[in-house]
């Protein structure tokens, strides 16, 4: 997908590009494979492919959600910044909090908003199942939105007590969501969530599957979840 074709397809879905916003993602891909070099941020480099599989990809959430509002977005687990800086950059109104649990990658984060002048971005160093019981953050977020980063069961129970109440846990999801999702029931109940809608589509060019899932969050996160590191994947809560 070269730069014309991102442009295009994003004003197709209703999303207009402005130059600085082009620059800025211009500036976000040079930036990511300078560093890619001196630490590993991702295995996808080419110019192409990272505007697809990353920077295309990431915003599809707003496909499906609406972003044209003042959210509180939370990002757990986001490496490189994936979904929620590209969802930045195309709505610079809403505020972004990036949990990640490798220090490095928070550097580049940091570097990465510098760089691109964002405001409203913070990135905590941290594991999410210790981020999910602080109390600065803990039931704070509109939103909060995971790509590629466990099985929907696991994710569950490391995002939805970030939720607040009436707020929304956006799973993004490649092939295979609906088997994820028939055994996260059991978890996404008991960490207060409801599904309420998902969508499945196709990234263009390469035809691979995506599944977009909307959790929406109906009552509180009982306290003792999530459970302490590693507990989430070693004894998922599964139906």
């Amino acid at each position: 997908m070269n730069t014309e074709q991102f442009v295009h397809l994003l004003e197709e879905k209703g999303i207009s590009l402005s130059k600085q916003q082009m620059e800025q993602y211009e500036l976000y891909y040079s930036t990511l494979v300078e560093w890619n070099e001196k630490m590993n941020l991702t295995a996808i480099t080419e110019k192409d492919e990272v505007y697809l599989k990353h920077f295309y990809d990431s915003i599809s959430a707003a496909f499906y959600y609406d972003f044209n509002q003042p959210l509180k977005v939370c990002d757990v687990g986001a490496g490189a910044g994936f979904p929620s800086i590209p969802l930045k950059i195309a709505f610079p109104q809403i505020q972004v909090t990036i949990v990640d649990s490798l220090n490095k990658r928070i550097g580049f984060l940091n570097h990465l908003a510098e760089e691109l002048g964002l405001d409203h971005v913070e990135f905590v160093h941290d594991r999410a199942e210790t981020f999910g019981k602080n109390k600065k953050y803990r039931e704070s977020f509109d939103l909060v939105t995971a790509r590629a980063v466990a099985r929907l069961s696991v994710l569950s129970e490391l995002c939805l007590p970030l939720v607040k109440v009436g707020g929304t846990f956006l799973a993004m999801k490649g092939a295979g969501a609906e088997q994820e999702l028939y055994k996260a029931n059991k978890a996404i109940t008991t960490f207060g969530g409801k599904l309420i809608d998902s969508h499945t589509f196709t990234l263009p060019e390469e035809e691979s599957e995506r599944n977009i899932l909307v959790i929406k969050k109906e009552k509180s996160t009982p306290n003792k979840y999530p459970r302490k590191p590693g507990t989430p994947n070693k004894s998922p809560i599964e139906s």
